[in-house]
């Protein structure tokens, strides 16, 4: 268990790493979550705050924890208990607790707990919701439970927390809800917004100067999200919103798109020891592979992408988002128009009008045929292999849409060595193109982050 945060024995309060506190060093007990240190009595420094900063990146931790580990931060117990989530994972729900236990020190059920009470805080400080709707947004069945958990976690109501907020904390919007969301290590937002912007769905997705913007059905109505650049460690998400339920799982979401949870400090030190990557890492410090809101609008559009360049596959994404999306009006000045279709719309869908080739045009109809019968699972992946097998057997997918899909939906060590533009870059000359054995064989040295490496690879090839 690899300590994160630190609590002090005689005081009862944890920190996050970096508090300007100094207790005896022999008073201190380690953590890996916050989470964990109250699960064991300790309440949150009112200095460092803890409770506003997503945990550090774990390291040693078994894979099928982290996947856990994400799913109930997305909210995966708001909606099922630990034995269904266990299943979902592969595992039953008792070893499922024993694995939690052993590497964070925590139970499902209590980290879910803090994390919506984290949350719960956090919009405390940082909006003028009321009360009620702040247990709302944040997974709580009532006001009262919140402060029950409060009074636990916290040991004061949110009324006594909203009145002790720091004047800074508000944060005043013109329009929608604004949140923070902190980042875990550095994080190139130009590179990344600009690879996005190369590759957004028109009329879904937009990307302005310095912000991103997109379209998303929120429990069956259509919203907006709004994500920007506020300082290094901080992107600004706001959100337009028919209604605050479910609050907390879409912020879990919003944070994939830019990968800001990625242990990228690791990675860059990993890619560091190669001179192939260490010149690329310090052109661009803090770059991540970007990850996706929606996963099965990224394999769609991962497929219409197949043997085509950046731009005839975006052309195509629109016409599949114009004619087969949900027009979503009054979103022009934005640059958006439609959510993207279904998996349930496309199943049997006319794709060929839209001037989509026959074998991707079924390849698509195959991928959301999997996905409508619940026969393919985008949000519990297992093992990478394992993913990119369950991908590959659906007829028209192959190992480079399986491996960028893996890649875009978080999978750090995800590579597509077939893809064209990584094989140009590994093949050392002007002109020449690496074979895809060749592109494995040299990545095989940067696992656990080889995704980490395509991305920079992406990167610098797109601006030579």
């Amino acid at each position: 268990m690899v300590a994160q945060f630190s609590a002090v024995v005689t005081t009862g309060i944890y920190c996050r790493p970096g508090c300007s506190a100094n207790p005896d060093p022999g008073n201190v007990r380690g953590f890996p979550l916050a989470a964990a240190a109250e699960a064991a009595g300790y309440r949150a420094c009112l200095r460092c705050r803890p409770y506003r900063w997503g945990a550090p990146p774990l390291q040693g931790v078994p894979k099928v924890v982290l996947r856990a580990l994400e799913a109930v931060v997305g909210g995966a117990l708001d909606s099922q208990n630990e034995a269904e989530l266990g299943r979902r994972m592969g595992i039953s729900g008792r070893h499922l607790r024993r694995q939690f236990q052993e590497h964070l020190g925590v139970t499902p059920d209590q980290l879910a707990r803090s994390q919506r009470a984290h949350f719960a805080r956090r919009l405390l400080d940082d909006t003028d919701l009321t009360v009620i709707d702040v247990a709302l947004a944040a997974g709580f069945g009532s006001a009262r439970q919140m402060n029950r958990v409060f009074l636990d976690v916290f040991r004061a109501t949110p009324k006594v927390l909203r009145a002790k907020r720091r004047s800074s904390d508000r944060l005043a919007a013109d329009g929608g809800l604004v949140l923070r969301l902190p980042v875990s290590g550095p994080l190139n937002w130009e590179a990344m917004l600009g690879y996005l912007r190369g590759r957004v769905i028109p009329g879904v997705e937009a990307v302005s100067e310095s912000t991103y913007r997109r379209t998303a059905l929120i429990e069956g109505d259509p919203a907006v999200l709004e994500l920007e650049l506020a300082a290094s460690d901080t992107v600004l998400l706001r959100a337009h919103l028919p209604h605050w339920g479910g609050l907390m799982a879409i912020v879990s979401r919003a944070r994939r798109i830019f990968s800001l949870d990625s242990d990228v400090a690791s990675a860059e030190e990993l890619m560091r020891q190669d001179q192939r990557l260490a010149h690329l890492v310090a052109r661009f410090p803090g770059l991540r592979p970007l990850g996706a809101w929606d996963p099965f609008e990224i394999g769609v559009r991962a497929i219409v992408g197949q043997q085509v360049t950046v731009a005839g596959a975006n052309t195509l994404t629109a016409r599949i988002v114009e004619c087969h999306g949900i027009p979503v009006p009054g979103l022009t000045q934005l640059g958006l128009s439609h959510l993207f279709p279904s998996a349930e719309k496309l199943v049997d869908a006319d794709l060929e009008a839209g001037g989509i080739p026959k074998g991707r045009a079924d390849a698509i109809r195959a991928f959301a045929t999997a996905v409508a019968r619940h026969e393919l699972h985008l949000e519990a992946r297992g093992r990478l292999e394992e993913f990119a097998a369950e991908i590959s057997a659906i007829k028209g997918l192959g190992p480079w849409t399986a491996q960028y899909l893996a890649l875009r939906l978080g999978e750090p060590d995800a590579f597509p060595a077939s893809d064209l533009g990584l094989r140009r870059a590994l093949s050392g000359e002007p002109r020449g193109v690496a074979n895809p054995a060749v592109a494995a064989r040299v990545a095989e040295g940067w696992r656990p982050f080889r995704g980490f490496a395509a991305m920079h690879l992406w990167t610098a090839g797109s601006r030579t």
